[in-house]
């Protein structure tokens, strides 16, 4: 069975991005494929360090939450980012899962994964698309396929504002982000 993982790297537990996610996951699992959330706010996760041990070993030399995480990961099918913005960019907690997940691009996992991003901010145009953007940027360099939100709306990803629980256009593009990724995932599985 296909697998969807959402990732959350929010340092909020029950927040306005993991609501966007939980959507996400939710229209996925409509659609018949196994999902999982994976938060990072409850999680010992230390920063790269560039040792470059995981190029020679394809594991990475520090031994915390990542090794689990690395692991789920590898074996998805789907890969969903979703970061609050900070500054008009993903959380630092994105950015350090995303650098921690180098040791899968040695050995070229993400090469049929297909992967999309899901943003929130406090405002309507305050940073998703740079946030969503700079996420898709770490999956491409992994050798990822890159899908946005589907039609009707068909944009970088799913993009949420404020309370997100009451925001149509966040709700609207996660469950369509969803849909995009799993058409994908069907079509690759043949």
């Amino acid at each position: 069975m296909l697998k969807v993982v959402a990732v959350v790297a929010s340092p909020r537990k029950d927040g306005n991005t993991e609501y966007l996610a939980k959507v996400a996951l939710e229209q996925a699992e409509k659609r018949g494929v196994e999902t999982e959330l994976i938060t990072l706010y409850d999680k010992d996760i230390s920063y790269c360090t560039g040792c470059d041990k995981c190029k020679q070993t394809n594991k990475c030399a520090i031994s915390d939450d990542m090794d689990e995480l690395t692991e789920k990961i590898g074996c998805a099918d789907g890969v969903i980012m979703a970061s609050p913005v900070y500054f008009g960019n993903m959380t630092a907690q994105a950015k350090t899962f995303l650098d921690r997940l180098r040791p899968l691009r040695n050995v070229h996992a993400f090469k049929y994964k297909v992967c999309g991003a899901i943003s929130a901010g406090g405002f309507r145009n305050g940073g998703q698309e740079t946030t969503i953007a700079s996420i898709h940027d770490a999956f491409l360099i992994q050798g990822a396929i890159i899908v946005g939100d589907n039609r009707p709306t068909a944009h970088y990803g799913a993009a949420g504002v404020g309370n997100t629980g009451e925001d149509e256009i966040g709700v609207e593009t996660s469950r369509l982000l969803a849909d995009r990724i799993v058409d994908v995932l069907l079509k690759l599985d043949g």
